[in-house]
């Protein structure tokens, strides 16, 4: 009885891993340069009218408005996703590297081998994809799901995930809302243990100028960090949002058997920004009539036309 013959493995482009997505985050520079500028312009401007950082230094206060603040978030927001925007807070100071280029590499080369070997040779990279979006959008294609079917349970991890991304930007867009009126309660408080000690009226200045730091920390620390953070999370979330659209789109045109140049165009309209590194550099001049290579021969001198 004849051996049975064992598959050739695969030879060319088909057979190359998928490109990886870059990977690590930075500083966002936007963040910690705007928070650094606005602390220098308080504290500039404190020090030009000739005062002391330690007017504005108080424990107190800063307990009163921290403390308040982050109490009445906590009753308006359910605790898990007050953690989950606690271990959020990395995202507005740290900004991963764009991954849109390289997922776009890779789908392109999931399009190219599903077009020549069929879909289902894509089985074995699938399950090692690390996004866990196309992971799942990929797995669900191999597996032979109905095409509206993948997009709805697709579209419907979508949804879940901004609306996550939308409840972790509330919550300092509450507490933004709420440090105000907290340290207005912190400067009334500290004015009413003024009240107590009026025969001292230098005790009294130096009392009213403490109670109003309260003030100072609500409002500033609304304004210069919780808004801005709930906003630049906001745009986080709306960034991941656009990238998941794209891979969505991608896997369904891998689906669809769409040619790979297609998919690539539909996809770099997600990405418009174009890669340098990637430009096609301009063709050589042609060289002038003559020897190939050989550099035009100068005129003798003294030679006339």
């Amino acid at each position: 009885m004849a051996a049975a013959t064992q598959p050739k493995p695969e030879t060319g482009a088909a057979s190359k891993p998928a490109p990886a997505p870059a990977k690590g985050a930075r500083p966002d520079l936007a963040s910690v340069g705007g928070l650094a500028l606005a602390l220098a312009g308080i504290v500039g401007g404190l020090l030009l009218e000739r005062g002391s950082i330690l007017d504005i230094v108080q424990a107190t206060a800063a307990i009163i408005v921290f403390g308040g603040t982050f109490g009445a978030v906590l009753v308006t927001t359910p605790l898990p996703i007050f953690l989950r925007a606690m271990r959020g807070l990395g995202g507005v100071f740290l900004q991963r590297a764009s991954t849109a280029s390289a997922t776009i590499d890779s789908l392109i080369h999931y399009a190219s081998r599903a077009r020549k070997n069929g879909i289902v040779s894509l089985e074995t990279e699938a399950m090692a994809i690390p996004d866990p979006f196309l992971r799942k959008a990929l797995n669900l294609a191999v597996d032979g799901a109905d095409l509206q079917e993948l997009r709805k349970m697709m579209e419907i991890d979508i949804a879940l995930a901004e609306q996550a991304g939308e409840a972790e930007a509330r919550v300092w867009e509450a507490a933004g809302g709420y440090a105000p009126t907290v340290g207005i309660i912190g400067a009334v408080m500290g004015l009413i243990q003024v009240m107590k000690h009026l025969e001292d009226i230098k005790e009294v200045g130096h009392g009213i100028a403490v109670a109003f730091v309260a003030t100072v920390y609500g409002v500033g620390s609304a304004n210069i960090f919780f808004l801005p953070a709930a906003s630049k999370l906001r745009a986080r979330m709306h960034e991941a949002i656009v990238l998941k659209d794209m891979m969505l789109e991608g896997v369904v045109g891998i689906v669809e058997g769409l040619n790979p140049k297609l998919i690539r165009l539909k996809l770099e309209s997600y990405h418009p920004q174009p890669d340098k590194s990637k430009a096609v550099k301009p063709a050589p001049a042609p060289a002038p009539a003559g020897k190939a290579g050989a550099p035009p021969q100068a005129a003798p001198a003294g030679s006339q036309a």
